[in-house]
């Protein structure tokens, strides 16, 4: 009876440690919410993990109340035995999962109404874990065992529903019915569009029978709402209403009426679908080129929220009703044969010694993208020299968290064609980076995390097709960017 006793207080003081756990998570969610600011590299760093460690709870709680089910059977009874470990495993799981997504989403730039739900979603679920694993004890009963499946049921469902709302998150509020077909939809009552997906929630009434309303915040809508409307905020910006897009976000203004080269979000929309700053961002259904000139059309005619339909000039019919029917060119692989004879026989070499490293840009391309992050620290100077046969040929190179220094900097400057180069986190200085001076097609370089000083800033805004120069978590301050020049290229 002691030995029982013993077991009985060590297991309640066991529970209480988890629930004293779950209310810290609680208390620090409300302490410290995400607010659409970006901070910690090494929070963020952890908290991409989230999206690798969510799947393991839901999969387990999904689990547990089969074996709850099929264990009742006389020949099954032995599956019940593992259903209050599953428990416990789901439980120290969930709170795991909304650990990382809280430090996701307090130091990745989120804020909104899913963002929150989701991450309270997360903790409720630990808490409803936490709940069955009390109740369970409780079960032999009739009321106790009604009481413990409908706490089951609960922790089911909130799983569920946190899930439903990660998916908006990072598919759309729309994902689940996006592709619906026609018939069910008008069955069920559901519009896949995502204006109708914010809930009615928009900052203001939208008078189509402007340029704006009828031609402007429909593209916004369709392409911008997921990422920047009432639900999420990302880099605190909101798109779903005129003064809102005129106050832009946390890095400023957003549209600079009359002067379209200078806004920035026609710049991103116009990056390449490779630029870490493009918008959308990659994953996402691009702009089309008459969105993009609509967009432009209207900037230059002064941005504003109340011109008639027909007052912008240079925008492209609006033709919503039909769609235009694009005739692709067909594919004839000799001309990418042709174009890539010269370097096929190093490509192919390359492509063998270092699998998936070496890719061509598209099937018609014969230039390349090199992508040594995929063995990290594996990877350094004597490995780049054995790609010097193809250097020219390579546009995009991603050198983030290898062993590479300075020492590989002549080879990268004989890279006459690359537009993007990432070398974050590796064992490059200024001297490395000042070597490479002369790209002059060199349109994006990420230092986060090497040892670079403000020494080499003069060099970067020199180079003429510099865009955008990541320097967050090295030795520049934001007070470095001294010039209009410099502070429109560094990101911190």
């Amino acid at each position: 009876m002691a030995l029982s006793l013993r077991q009985l207080i060590s297991a309640r003081r066991h529970r209480l440690v988890v629930l004293v756990a779950i209310l810290a998570l609680a208390f620090l969610f409300l302490a410290s919410p995400p607010d659409g600011q970006e901070r910690s590299s090494w929070l963020l760093f952890a908290g991409k993990f989230h999206l690798l460690t969510i799947h393991f709870p839901i999969a387990l709680l999904y689990v547990v109340p089969l074996l709850e089910l099929i264990g009742r059977h006389k020949r099954f009874p032995h599956l019940r035995a593992s259903v209050e470990f599953m428990l416990m495993l789901g439980l120290l799981a969930s709170m795991f999962a909304a650990s990382l997504g809280w430090a996701l989403a307090r130091n990745g730039g989120y804020s909104g109404r899913i963002v929150t739900q989701h991450m309270w979603g997360g903790l409720l679920t630990a808490l409803a874990c936490w709940l069955c694993w009390i109740l369970r004890d409780h079960a032999t009963t009739r009321r106790g065992n009604i009481v413990y499946w409908a706490a089951l049921a609960i922790t089911v469902a909130l799983v569920s529903w946190t899930g439903y709302r990660g998916g908006q998150l990072t598919q759309g509020e729309n994902h689940l019915t996006d592709g619906m077909p026609t018939p069910l939809q008008t069955l069920l009552g559901i519009s896949t569009d995502d204006s109708a997906a914010t809930g009615g929630t928009t900052l203001t009434v939208i008078d189509r029978n402007t340029f704006y309303g009828a031609r402007i915040e429909p593209i916004f809508a369709k392409n911008c709402y997921s990422c920047h409307g009432p639900n999420k905020q990302r880099g605190q910006l909101r798109l779903d209403s005129y003064k809102a897009i005129l106050r832009g976000g946390k890095h400023g203004v957003v549209i600079q009426p009359g002067n379209s080269t200078g806004s920035e979000l026609f710049h991103r929309i116009n990056l390449p679908q490779t630029d870490d700053n493009a918008m959308p961002p990659s994953g996402k259904r691009r702009l089309t080129p008459d969105e993009i000139e609509t967009i432009e059309a209207w900037i230059k005619a002064g941005a504003s929220e109340t011109s008639p339909l027909n007052a912008v000039q240079g925008a492209p019919t609006n033709v919503a009703t039909t769609p235009k029917e694009i005739e692709l060119p067909k594919y004839d692989p000799s001309i990418a044969d042709k174009a890539r004879s010269t370097h096929a026989s190093d490509v192919a070499a390359l492509q063998k010694r270092y699998p998936d490293l070496l890719q061509y840009e598209s099937r018609t391309s014969a230039m390349l993208s090199l992508n040594a992050s995929l063995v990290g620290e594996k990877f350094g100077d004597s490995d780049l020299v054995s790609f010097k046969p193809v250097l020219e040929q390579i546009r995009a190179a991603d050198f983030s968290g290898t062993s590479i220094s300075d020492h590989s900097s002549d080879l990268i400057a004989s890279m006459k064609n690359l537009r993007l180069l990432r070398l974050s986190h590796t064992h490059v200085t200024d001297d490395g980076v000042q070597r490479l001076r002369h790209l002059e097609q060199l349109q994006s370089i990420n230092l986060l995390g090497t040892q670079v000083t403000p020494a080499m800033l003069g060099m970067i805004a020199s180079m003429p097709k510099m865009e955008h120069v990541y320097v967050a978590s090295t030795k520049i301050a934001p007070a470095s960017a001294n010039t209009p020049t410099l502070k429109q290229k560094l990101i911190f």
